[in-house]
């Protein structure tokens, strides 16, 4: 009969019984089929995975190398030479470096910076004292020249070529007196390294930077004076570092480092 929304079953209609649930068994065992995936790494070789996990043939390693030993075995000779990883250990310096040398240079009387290079020349300092000694240089320049106009109330205009000249004589000769003194003492069986020698001549062209920034000063003679000190320096810092390791070329020792400091003596003038 029906009550509400709800429908009661007459008990005395129902006959019969319901069983009772019986006990879950024991133990129940299940039965996996054998796997079809493979073992990883696979033990054979599949593509460009072996089974020792070595990198792909077409990867790139060169992280991976050696940072000495392995440009050697790629390049050899004279074609070396024209690879970027033949000079990364002349640029292989921190600041310090750098401002040890450039104090060295400043004291040419020591005579002891040649040695202290032997085994790590390096080229990134001759290189921005001499690109600074040419900004420097060439802007130095052009203010004097300006300056001694505007005291005479002379026409003054801007000379471009100086920048130009000043690369030219600098890099030109921090390059080519080195090398041609490379050959003189091979000549002479004294041989030094190339690299040991642009690191020298580098150096001593520093000290030329501070007396170009005090020629501002409106006086020939200070400035002649600057001019003679500084060479004198820079003269003094190569022949005396040098002086020592030319003496093994015999008698006309003497000679090769007089033309030496006469050379760095006339580049100041």
């Amino acid at each position: 009969m029906m009550s509400g929304n709800y429908t009661q079953i007459d008990s005395q209609n129902i006959s019969g019984s319901v069983p009772a649930a019986g006990d879950p068994p024991a133990h129940v065992s299940v039965k996996f089929t054998e796997s079809n995936l493979q073992s990883f790494p696979p033990s054979g070789s599949q593509g460009k995975i072996s089974g020792q996990s070595k990198p792909p043939r077409d990867a790139d390693d060169t992280f991976g190398k050696p940072s000495s030993g392995s440009d050697e075995q790629q390049d050899g000779g004279w074609l070396r030479s024209l690879t970027i990883g033949a000079y990364k250990p002349y640029f292989d310096v921190d600041t310090s470096d750098v401002l040890e040398r450039i104090k060295d240079s400043l004291l040419p009387f020591r005579g002891s910076f040649y040695e202290k290079t032997a085994d790590n020349p390096d080229l990134y300092g001759p290189f921005w004292i001499c690109t600074t000694l040419i900004f420097v240089a060439a802007s130095i320049g052009t203010f004097v020249t300006y300056l001694s106009h505007k005291l005479q109330n002379k026409a003054w205009d801007y000379d471009i070529n100086l920048v130009t000249w000043s690369a030219g004589l600098f890099y030109g000769y921090v390059s080519v007196v080195p090398l041609l003194l490379y050959v003189v003492l091979k000549y002479f069986s004294a041989p030094s390294g190339l690299a040991q020698l642009l690191c020298l001549y580098g150096y001593s062209l520093f000290v030329f930077i501070p007396a170009l920034c005090l020629s501002v000063v409106p006086q020939e003679i200070f400035r002649w004076v600057l001019a003679g000190v500084a060479g004198g320096m820079s003269a003094s810092f190569v022949a005396l570092n040098l002086r020592n390791h030319i003496k093994s070329a015999g008698e006309k020792w003497f000679f090769i480092v007089a033309a030496i400091f006469l050379l760095q003596l006339g580049l100041s003038l």
